[in-house]
């Protein structure tokens, strides 16, 4: 069950609901996560109010079309599948958003099963 956030500078009509798409379907592709299993929050930064700073960090020229990817999920993929869903994520941005595949940003962090509820107060993985 990953936990998706999603922040990007002057986006236009449409474009954060894109880039959830974009994500969502990598997740389903790449680590098998259920369709249905869908939790985001996707934020628009205007760079006035709010705002995304960013570098070339390791060789990589950034500009104001970044994306920020931060997807919060259980342990357990391995470093390949990770690979594969960064890819796909990227290469789903490009087409349904028009990101360069430069400008997408992701961090994964992994926790463990007590970690979560998912409603009720209740800790549902890990049973009753």
């Amino acid at each position: 069950m990953p936990f998706v956030r999603i922040d990007a500078l002057g986006t236009v009509p449409g474009r954060l609901d894109a880039l959830g798409r974009a994500v969502h379907e990598a997740l389903v592709e790449t680590l098998g996560i259920p369709p249905d299993d869908h939790f985001q929050v996707l934020t628009a930064h205007d760079g006035t109010h709010s705002a995304l700073r960013h570098g070339d960090y390791l060789g990589v020229r950034r500009d104001d079309g970044i994306v920020y990817v931060a997807i919060t999920m259980r342990a357990g993929r391995t470093d390949e599948r990770k690979r594969a869903l960064y890819a796909r994520i990227a290469e789903l941005a490009h087409a349904y958003a028009g990101t360069e595949p430069r400008n997408v940003f992701v961090t994964v962090t992994e926790n463990a099963s007590a970690d979560w509820s998912l409603g009720h107060g209740e800790a549902q993985y890990l049973g009753p």
